[in-house]
C-alpha cells in the first residue's frame, strides 16, 4: 500500500492533545531504554502508552538476537515492576531474529499486536511507534500488513547523521535489510540520528546521584544500571540518546526537525540521496537540558506519590 504526500505530510505533522503511543525496545541492550520507558510511562498527559514490544539484539551482553530479545523482555518486566505498572497484557515479545537481506516478515507476538493496535486507529488518529532498537518487528509488521502505513507514525533512533561518514549504529547495522525496508517504504517516519544529534544527549554519576538515585525503587534501580555501564566514574558520562524519540512526541522544542527526503541506505552503512524521494521527518538538534529536566520532575513526583 501507498500513501499519498499530502497524508504523509499530515502523518508528520505535530499533533495537539492525547497520542496513542506503543514502544519497540532492545532494553537490556544498553541503559538508556530504561530511562526511555520510564520517561514514557511518566508522561501520561501527553503519552496513551498501549503496549511495549521487546526487540533482538545480540551484542556481548546476549547470546544471540532470541536471547537479547527474551532478555530485554525480561528486563522491562522489571522496570514496570519498579513503576507499579501491571505488564500481563501489556509487554510482548518480538522477533528472535532480523528481517535481514530477504526483506520477508517473520511473526511474533509484538508483530501481531502492533498489526492490531494499527489497525484499531485512523489516519486522523495514528498509532506512534517509539522504535528505539533494531527495526525487525515493526518492519515486520509493516511487510505483514501494508494497509497500516497509513495509520502509524514510526520515530525510529537509529543510524547517524546525515553528514557521518558512516551510518552503522547498533540499531541500524543490525538490520540493514530492515532499515532499507522502512527507509523504502513510504511510512511516515521520524529519524532520530544518534552521533552527530542526540549524542549531545549525556548525563553523569552526580547529575545522577543527586536527581535519580533518591527517587524510591525506580530511582535506585536506573542509577544502578547507570553507574555499574562503567568503573572509571571520574569525568565520565553516558549518552542516553534514547530518550530523544520520547522526546519528539513530549515537545517538538525539545527535539526540532525538519522535512528530507529519505535517505538510501547502502549496504555498506553509508547514507546516499535522491532528493526525488519520498519526504520523512528528520530531528537535527536536541536540547539536552530541557529533556532532563522534564524526567527528573516527573521522576520526582512518581516517587512522592509512593513514599
Amino acid at each position: 500500500m501507498k500513501i499519498s504526500n499530502k497524508k504523509r505530510l499530515e502523518l508528520l505533522s505535530p499533533r495537539a492533545g492525547k497520542l496513542r503511543v506503543v514502544m519497540d525496545t532492545d532494553a537490556y541492550n544498553e541503559i538508556d531504554d530504561q530511562f526511555a520507558i520510564a520517561q514514557m510511562m511518566l508522561s501520561s498527559e501527553r503519552l496513551s502508552v498501549e503496549a511495549i514490544y521487546a526487540a533482538p539484539f545480540h551484542n556481548y551482553r546476549s547470546k544471540s538476537p532470541r536471547d537479547g530479545m527474551e532478555q530485554s523482555y525480561e528486563e522491562i518486566l522489571r522496570l514496570l515492576d519498579r513503576l507499579k505498572i501491571d505488564s500481563e497484557g501489556f509487554v510482548y515479545r518480538g522477533l528472535g531474529e532480523y528481517v535481514g537481506p530477504k526483506k520477508k516478515y517473520k511473526d511474533a507476538p509484538a508483530v501481531d499486536n502492533l498489526i492490531l493496535r494499527a489497525r484499531a486507529g485512523s489516519p486522523e488518529n495514528p498509532l506512534y511507534v517509539i522504535a528505539i532498537a533494531a527495526i525487525s518487528n515493526i518492519v515486520s509488521a509493516i511487510l505483514k500488513a501494508p494497509d497500516i502505513i497509513d495509520r502509524i507514525v514510526v520515530v525510529w533512533l537509529g543510524g547517524h547523521s546525515l553528514n557521518w561518514p558512516h551510518t552503522s549504529e547498533f540499531n541500524l547495522k543490525q538490520d540493514i535489510g530492515g532499515a532499507q525496508t522502512l527507509l523504502d517504504s513510504g511510512a511516515a517516519v521520524v529519524l532520530v540520528p544518534c552521533m552527530g544529534v542526540t549524542s549531545h544527549l549525556h548525563s553523569s554519576v552526580p547529575e545522577i546521584e543527586r536527581y535519580v538515585e533518591p527517587q524510591g525503587e525506580i530511582g535506585a534501580f536506573l542509577a544502578k544500571r547507570f553507574k555499574k555501564y562503567s568503573d572509571n566514574h571520574k569525568g565520565w558520562s553516558k549518552e542516553i540518546w534514547d530518550m530523544a524519540a520520547v522526546a519528539w512526541l513530549l515537545s517538538e522544542d525539545w527535539a526540532p526537525s525538519h522535512f528530507i527526503s529519505s535517505p538510501i541506505l547502502t549496504e555498506q552503512a553509508t547514507w546516499s540521496f535522491d532528493h526525488s524521494r519520498h519526504l520523512i521527518r528528520y530531528v537535527h538538534q536536541i536540547d539536552r537540558d530541557a529533556i532532563m529536566q522534564d524526567f527528573f520532575e516527573k521522576l520526582e513526583v512518581f516517587s512522592k506519590q509512593y513514599s
